[in-house]
């Protein structure tokens, strides 16, 4: 059985538009007005969508459940692997009582509300973006901030929103690596031109950011702060976007971020500490201290973490993992079963890197730290079962948005919004930002929207005689905005803030600001086509002729014992010193 897509099912745009677009419409109707919880709108919005493939589309009725199947597996993994291996070394560090510590560290540099939310959402969070991503920015940050005693709603809404300046760039430059494959414009050309529109965007969002928490009027009494966190955030992506790549801007501005805020908050303090309604004021216990190496071993987690993840990130590590630990399959049903629009088959594959997973790696941290933190590995079981079951719904809300974001985009339904975008002529600009929106609205990654998009869009700039990269860059810009309003990240935030069944609440809290922001993309973009296209850079197109390059592996394994031996180093260090503190406390006074 072969079945070909396609895009126009009534043989007249505007009806076949306005059917594809109602399983989204329903999403933001079940969210916004309904209130449903977010399992629920999920999975009537999934029927929907199977509902359209088959009467409208003539998608075979196997063909479809095969395609949600496909889409519920890739949820569970290496999705809902990564969510729960973020939330299990979180809770880690709450059972042992480290999180404790941690709070008071944070105190101790501010207890400003507004500033830890600029530390750890923003400035953390675009680190772990530049990591990981998939996730686990949202998921991680999210609970640190409802640990530190965030109001939930605000803890995962911020941390949501904080997300879109990163996430082009996530996951070692993932995003735009796959937009360069697709288009057929290298990686360099794509990574400037995100790199000349985002830095506007993330130069305002902390200062966007404090006013969402405090107002505008408390966002201006830390100004300063804002600023420093602001301009070295955007000055730093701007540099290493243009000059070394996609790989490293969220890591380099993220930790640069941190570290500029940090040091400033050390000679600037604000006039008043800001908390949240009915929240009493912080109490820093001058009794109570801790020792460098306690605040060390409180962090260890997510030091041990950060080490992980960084090495996870680097190819020769991920050519080793994925060597001994990869399984991929053709999904029995509908590998080459399916015809795109060119008439080609496309591949159904499930990829199964159970080593190189961004999930595993958190894993490996957190049974690395449970002893770290003082735990036994008898009550880490104990907590990730706990972790299971806070998660139960969380986990079906996810794979059933990513079941519904596979029969969208394998039935041709996305095809169909795209279509008429494509064709709105010389304000194609203007829209191609919305492209990359609704790809990452659907399928929750700027990754997958960039696969689906990116040859729509060179190819529709090119009949304009507009710079293809500008609209290829549009698509990676215009998506980032579109991450807060997912589904799936919706279902992410709200399992890491303890909202689960209040999904609609969190989306309604960001809803407004994905729109106002990607009007701010779509006017930027319309003027770098037409008005500045001094800012567009110089490029040649890729080579159409590519040779398959054969892995290090020794390298790999060399970088493996390198991580091996470091992080053998930093427990003996924090072993050590938690000894000494011991033994210090057993001498008689």
């Amino acid at each position: 059985m072969v079945w070909k897509q396609v895009i126009d099912p009534f043989g007249r745009i505007g009806v076949s538009v306005l059917v594809a677009s109602l399983p989204i419409l329903f999403i933001f109707w079940a969210l916004i007005i309904r209130r449903m919880k977010g399992y629920q709108a999920s999975m009537i919005a999934t029927a929907m969508a199977i509902a359209i493939a088959i009467s409208v589309y003539g998608m075979p009725v196997k063909l479809a459940f095969l395609s949600v199947a496909h889409g519920a597996l890739y949820g569970l993994f290496p999705i809902c692997w990564l969510v729960i291996m973020a939330v299990f070394l979180f809770n880690i560090t709450v059972r042992s009582g480290q999180f404790d510590i941690i709070k008071h560290f944070m105190a101790s540099i501010t207890s400003d509300r507004r500033l830890q939310a600029l530390l750890i959402a923003f400035s953390f969070g675009a680190f772990l973006e530049g990591t990981a991503g998939f996730g686990a920015p949202v998921a991680i940050t999210a609970a640190m901030l409802v640990g530190l005693g965030f109001n939930p709603l605000y803890a995962s809404g911020i941390c949501l929103i904080a997300n879109t300046a990163p996430v082009a760039f996530g996951s070692i430059g993932i995003p735009i690596t796959v937009a360069s494959q697709v288009s057929g414009i290298p990686e360099l050309p794509i990574s400037q031109m995100v790199g000349r529109t985002l830095p506007i965007l993330s130069v305002m969002l902390p200062f966007y950011l404090v006013s969402i928490i405090a107002g505008v009027r408390k966002a201006r009494e830390v100004g300063p702060a804002v600023l420093v966190s602001g301009v070295s955030f955007a000055l730093l992506q701007y540099l290493s976007a243009n000059f070394l790549g996609p790989a490293l801007p969220d890591v380099i501005a993220g930790l640069g971020s941190i570290i500029c805020l940090m040091v400033f908050l050390r000679f600037w303090k604000p006039k008043t500490i800001w908390r949240f309604d009915n929240e009493p004021m912080p109490v820093l216990h001058t009794e109570m201290s801790y020792t460098t190496g306690q605040t060390i071993r409180a962090w260890s987690p997510f030091i041990v973490l950060t080490i992980i993840v960084i090495a996870w990130g680097l190819q020769p590590i991920k050519d080793v993992l994925n060597e001994w630990g990869m399984v991929q399959v053709e999904f029995p049903g509908l590998h080459n079963v399916i015809l795109g629009l060119d008439g080609n088959p496309i591949p159904k594959l499930f990829k199964l890197n159970y080593l190189s997973a961004a999930g595993t790696a958190i894993l490996l941290a957190t049974l690395l730290s449970i002893p770290l933190v003082g735990l036994g590995y008898r009550e880490g079981i104990n907590v990730f079962g706990s972790t299971l079951n806070q998660l139960k719904f969380p986990i079906l809300t996810i794979a059933a948005v990513l079941g519904f974001a596979y029969v969208m985009n394998d039935s041709g339904i996305t095809l169909t919004l795209a279509a008429v975008l494509a064709n709105t002529g010389l304000l194609f600009p203007f829209f191609a930002p919305i492209l990359g929106w609704l790809g990452v609205f659907i399928t929750g990654s700027d990754t997958s929207a960039n696969a689906l998009f990116s040859k729509v869009q060179y190819a529709t700039a090119q009949s304009i005689g507009v710079d293809p990269v500008v609209t290829v860059a549009a698509n990676v810009s215009g998506g980032v905005v579109g991450k807060m309003i997912s589904p799936q990240s919706i279902a992410v935030a709200a399992a890491a803030g303890n909202l689960v069944g209040q999904e609609s609440q969190l989306f309604r809290f960001t809803v407004k600001h994905s729109f106002i922001m990607l009007g701010f993309i779509c006017f930027l973009t319309l003027a770098q086509a037409y008005v500045i296209q001094w800012i567009i850079p110089v490029y040649e197109l890729l080579s159409t002729k590519s040779t398959a390059a054969v892995p290090d592996m020794t390298t790999g394994y060399v970088y493996l014992i390198g991580l091996a031996s470091l992080l053998v180093a930093i427990a003996a260090i924090i072993r050590l010193t938690d000894r000494k503190r011991e033994s210090s406390q057993k001498v008689p006074s």
